[in-house]
């Protein structure tokens, strides 16, 4: 059996074509099979896709597909959604609440932004700065600090990059990126990858520049990533390594996708209860796209 789903295809935290990260948002799939889902991101080539349907808890469910496995929330994905969900009306007001494997998120619409409320953040292991190092092919000098795993929805190895020219030069070894996941007790080598950024911007109006280097079978680097642009601004604000309580997020422009965020502290550096993340959508292409129902 083959149904008829509609799907907008959205350039997240962007204001135009080709700009920050792509998502496939696929209307009324929630109910698909896993593998289904993840073969139709293969199919698009893109990092993460989202199916949407009902929900008993909030006003719509969102599920989360790499190429290889479900995820329990994605940043630039959630943005996406609710862009192609508000384009549609498929909803009222200024807010909607998301169903996702990390619980109920909520998104506030100010203007043309879109803003999620990450949940507050989960610090985890400190890394060992030599392991993250052969990781990303740098010398041990260029990380400064503890890298840390932090989640907000999802975790990352936050790890920050002494210059901007180190964090260009970076490249992924995926044999190391294995073995700091077994040192980190990581489920597989597609989790807790180290997030890099520097603390200034890719452009005069940024506070921060980010990379995010991906195994296999992603897509080599994410053009931008929400998720982790949460967990590593609690990482600064934690760690005291950024004093303001809002800052401007940066990342994709060496892939010439440039991706920004604005992103906000719900409460104290050492009791923060949340993060907010905020960004445009520009809807690139929609149309119908017909799945098994099984493969």
């Amino acid at each position: 059996m083959v149904s008829k789903y509609e799907f907008d295809w959205v350039d997240a935290f962007s204001d135009r074509a080709f700009g920050g990260n792509g998502c496939a948002v696929v209307h009324g799939g929630a109910g698909l099979p896993a593998d289904v889902c993840m073969a139709y991101v293969r199919e698009t080539s893109l990092v993460e896709c989202t199916f949407t349907g009902p929900s008993d808890i909030a006003d719509v469910k969102v599920r989360y597909f790499l190429a290889n496995r479900e995820i329990p929330f994605a940043g630039h994905p959630t943005i996406a959604t609710v862009e192609a969900l508000r384009s549609r009306g498929l909803f009222k007001g200024t807010q909607v609440t998301l169903e996702t494997g990390a619980g109920v998120v909520e998104v506030h619409l100010h203007g043309d932004e879109i803003e999620m409320i990450q949940i507050a953040p989960i610090f985890g292991r400190f890394a060992d700065p030599e392991l993250v190092a052969k990781t990303v092919s740098l010398p041990k000098a260029a990380i400064l600090g503890r890298p840390q795993i932090v989640s907000t929805g999802l975790p990352f190895c936050i790890t920050v990059i002494d210059s901007r020219e180190h964090l260009e030069a970076a490249k992924l070894n995926v044999e190391g990126l294995a073995i700091l996941d077994q040192s980190l007790g990581a489920d597989g080598i597609d989790v807790m990858e180290p997030f890099l950024v520097t603390l200034k911007g890719a452009t005069a109006a940024g506070d921060t520049f980010s990379r995010l280097l991906m195994a296999p079978p992603s897509p080599a680097e994410d053009p931008f990533t929400g998720s982790a642009t949460g967990a590593m601004a609690a990482y600064l604000w934690y760690h005291g390594l950024l004093k303001k309580d809002q800052f401007v997020a940066e990342q994709g422009h060496r892939m010439g996708r440039p991706g920004r965020a604005r992103v906000t502290r719900v409460g104290a550096p050492e009791e923060m209860t949340g993060v907010k993340v905020a960004g445009k959508g520009y809807i690139l292409m929609r149309g119908t796209v017909e799945l098994p129902d099984t493969l």
